[in-house]
């Protein structure tokens, strides 16, 4: 009886000391020490400018926590860890009798409980996995489906672009050669394990070292990502061992950090809908883009001038069947999976949204996608997160070439690209893009006419633009107003000779007749010479 009777003193007393982890709001951001009228002082340089360059004001929202409210709920025992300036809070670990004290201080707003047990400090590492493999697949067709075979021929590789991948962990990415190129030229900018408080990233799981591999693996003459000399920022923020909404949290902190370094494009293969905790799951009627933690926080980072790129999930197959959060939120480029023939992969997530809205936003190869596992072998994944990466890259060498357009007008663009954007569908969305066409678009908008005319009047070299150049013969002619021909041009069309240059340098100032036959339609039109 006296063991039985320690036994269960023992469980009380372990019941009233589990410690949980928390978010604490706080009510404003009175007498901080940061003001907007000093931004340099929480934003860096790259993120001011691109605030200016794009019109985002900085309000209050951007100022840092009030720190004197996170030392005094410190005070109280709790554990502190990081904060939210979007959502102006801190994560705490703690028992529930210190969250009681928390609660009562002045400025608290409300707390919220977002994963059961401690993990923020001597938290568990995930175990490793065997990985499957199978044979190497090249790359090649992963990428000209959505034509980066071009975009890296034009050497856009995403150079100078700041990619943030939001994952699990990257086994293997910091000891493998097909890597070994982003730290030898030190483009791995910074790393953060907000899961387990930490610097290590690379400990914990595969998943992010196969996404990554579709960006930035490297292996010559057999292996290439997307977008393999941008910049690369590592933050974990998903917890392999466990589900909870903390995770959400962890994306905020990633995003946050993120923004303020002044990251161009978030890289998102990650996605939720029900938890370990069955109060925390969301429905089918919250996936509106502004219900979830998540959600609400990739809308922001997007207005923060953040192009943000996420798989829409792998739920295609399963009774949730529909996209899961933040795949959600309009404006994000939510990515569904298809085969190599076109058709949508069986286990890719379908939408609407809950609001009606199209999901996925575009597809891209999922099915035996090409990638790199943590031995640094070449093999192939499915999956929605293996698509993501190569929209990401696709979007990183539009940045590339339009550093100064915002998220919108880029997601536009992606739109526009897509090979069923005139007739968009809950299975693909807007179908697969296509970086010419976005290229196109972000240069002359979008065009109405099969055959387009710039500038005009024309000084030197005037631009002839065929809507769909897919390798049909195109005719032109310039002539004058007596009828001689000055000009003539035959030639095929295709994205890579579009548009056509035409120089009009050595004819004299005045008006001339130019006639374009492309694919079966014909343009005549007036062109004035100055």
């Amino acid at each position: 009886m006296k063991r039985l009777f320690l036994l269960v003193i023992l469980c009380i007393s372990a019941s009233i000391q589990a410690q949980d982890r928390y978010f604490v709001f706080f009510k404003d951001k009175a007498n901080s020490s940061f003001s907007i009228n000093n931004p340099s002082a929480f934003l860096s340089a790259k993120s001011i400018a691109r605030r200016v360059t794009l019109q985002i004001p900085i309000t209050e929202e951007d100022l840092p926590v009030n720190t004197t409210y996170t030392a005094q709920v410190k005070a109280t025992g709790a554990q502190t860890f990081f904060t939210s300036k979007w959502w102006n809070g801190v994560l705490v670990q703690t028992d529930a009798a210190t969250i009681t004290v928390i609660e009562a201080l002045p400025f608290v707003k409300k707390v919220e409980r977002v994963a059961n047990g401690a993990k923020l400090i001597n938290g568990r590492t995930a175990k490793r996995e065997e990985e499957e493999s199978t044979a190497a697949q090249s790359t090649d067709f992963q990428l000209s489906q959505l034509g980066i075979d071009r975009m890296q021929a034009d050497n856009y590789l995403g150079q100078n672009v700041d990619i943030a991948q939001f994952d699990s962990g990257w086994k293997g990415v910091n000891l493998t050669s097909p890597f070994a190129h982003l730290y030898t030229s030190g483009r791995v900018k910074d790393v953060k394990n907000f899961v387990r408080n930490s610097s290590d990233v690379y400990t914990d799981d595969t998943h992010g070292t196969s996404v990554l591999s579709v960006m930035a693996g490297l292996i010559p003459n057999a292996y290439t990502g997307g977008s393999y000399l941008a910049n690369y920022y590592l933050y974990e923020t998903e917890d392999k061992l466990e589900e909870y909404r903390v995770e959400e949290y962890n994306w905020a902190f990633a995003a946050e950090r993120a923004d303020s370094i002044g990251v161009d494009v978030i890289n998102s293969s990650l996605g939720y809908n029900q938890f370990d905790d069955p109060s925390m799951d969301y429905t089918k009627a919250n996936l509106d883009g502004k219900t979830s933690v998540i959600s609400i926080t990739a809308k922001k980072a997007i207005s923060k001038g953040m192009v943000v790129v996420t798989s829409a999930g792998n739920e295609g197959a399963k009774a949730w069947q529909t996209i899961t959060m933040p795949a959600d939120v309009d404006g994000i480029l939510a990515v569904g999976a298809i085969t190599s023939d076109g058709f949508k992969s069986s286990f890719s997530s379908i939408g609407p949204t809950a609001d009606g809205r199209i999901k996925p936003d575009v597809v891209a190869l999922g099915s035996a996608t090409a990638t790199i596992n943590s031995s640094g072998s070449q093999t192939t994944t499915n999956g929605t997160s293996v698509a993501s990466p190569l929209i990401t890259s696709l979007v990183a060498g539009l940045i590339q070439l339009f550093p100064n357009t915002s998220p919108q007008k880029i997601y536009e663009a992606i739109i526009y690209s897509a090979s069923q954007s005139n007739n968009p569908d809950n299975q693909l969305g807007y179908g697969i893009p296509n970086f010419s066409r976005a290229k196109s678009y972000l240069t002359y908008g979008k065009l109405e006419k099969d055959i387009s005319v710039y500038p005009n009047p024309v000084k030197t070299k005037l631009q002839v633009v065929i809507k769909e150049p897919l390798g049909q013969t195109v005719a032109l002619s310039v002539s004058d107003y007596f009828g001689r021909n000055l000009i003539k041009y035959v030639g095929t069309s295709d994205w890579s000779s579009n548009p056509i240059q035409v120089d009009m340098s050595s004819l004299p100032t005045g008006m001339y007749i130019l006639e374009v036959t492309s694919g079966g339609v014909s343009e005549v039109m007036k062109i004035i010479k100055i």
